[in-house]
């Protein structure tokens, strides 16, 4: 081979692997998908390299509250929201319903309160097992309430909200099959490849076939309801996305931060 064949072989395979890099530094993290004629938002996430946080309060003590708010307060730092995600259910004052850790600091205690009655009338929240997902120094995980409280991980974020989705790969037992309770739903897996993947509803699901989705098809061994109906919400410029939550605002808030 002439060296002048080699110069422009050698040119072209790291113009490919330039375009390469680029590709995999641009990549998107959410894009729509498609599972049992529902249609879905899916966000993947490393969490080694995403600077994933939770966001409650801003400087002042007032909750966020909208995605657009902390947005704000994070370009004045010179950086960008690039993501954002409801991290779980609320009061009406939209201070958390359970544990709630950020920075390493607990801020809210965990809920380990039970509420009676039949299972269609429990507040999601209180289905059992509801449970946590937290954010160590480079990893991530789930787990029920109890089993975190027991375990007491070194944590630097944490969330509390519920039903549990998926428990160790297998679907929450309380679900049912073809159950005609069905509205938008988001929530958050820990996922067979370490990564961590929020998935959002356009349409509405059940709980069994929205639990289905985390361990079908995004092959998430563990995976964690967030809410459902008008708290529902997304964060995501790329899509032309800044959505409001209808119950007047958000209580915590997952952020990406690039």
């Amino acid at each position: 081979m002439s060296h002048l064949r080699q110069g422009v072989l050698a040119a072209a395979m790291m113009l490919a692997a330039m375009m390469t890099f680029l590709d995999q530094a641009h990549a998107e993290p959410c894009e729509q998908e498609t599972f049992d004629e529902a249609t879905y938002v899916i966000c993947t996430l490393e969490p080694g390299k995403a600077d994933l946080r939770l966001f409650w309060k801003d400087a002042d003590g007032e909750p966020y509250r909208a995605f657009s708010s902390l947005a704000e307060v994070i370009g004045a730092e010179g950086k960008r929201l690039a993501l954002a995600v409801n991290a779980g259910m609320y009061r009406a004052d939209f201070s958390p319903m359970g544990l709630y850790v950020e920075n390493s600091k607990e801020l809210k205690p965990a809920n380990t309160a039970e509420a009676g009655g039949s299972l269609g009338r429990v507040p999601n929240f209180y289905k059992k097992p509801n449970g946590v997902f937290f954010l160590g120094e480079a990893d991530a995980g789930i787990l029920p309430t109890g089993e975190f409280l027991k375990r007491a991980p070194k944590v630097r974020f944490a969330t509390q909200s519920g039903p549990m989705l998926v428990i160790a790969d297998k679907l929450n037992p309380i679900f049912i099959a073809g159950s005609t309770d069905r509205t938008r739903r988001s929530g958050v897996g820990v996922c067979t490849d370490g990564a961590v993947r929020f998935a959002i509803s356009e349409d509405g699901v059940n709980f069994y076939d929205f639990a289905r989705l985390f361990r079908d098809r995004l092959k998430c061994h563990d995976a964690l309801f967030l809410d459902g109906g008008r708290g529902v919400g997304l964060y995501y410029p790329a899509m032309g996305r800044n959505d409001r939550s209808w119950h007047g605002g958000y209580g915590p808030i997952f952020g990406l931060v690039e």
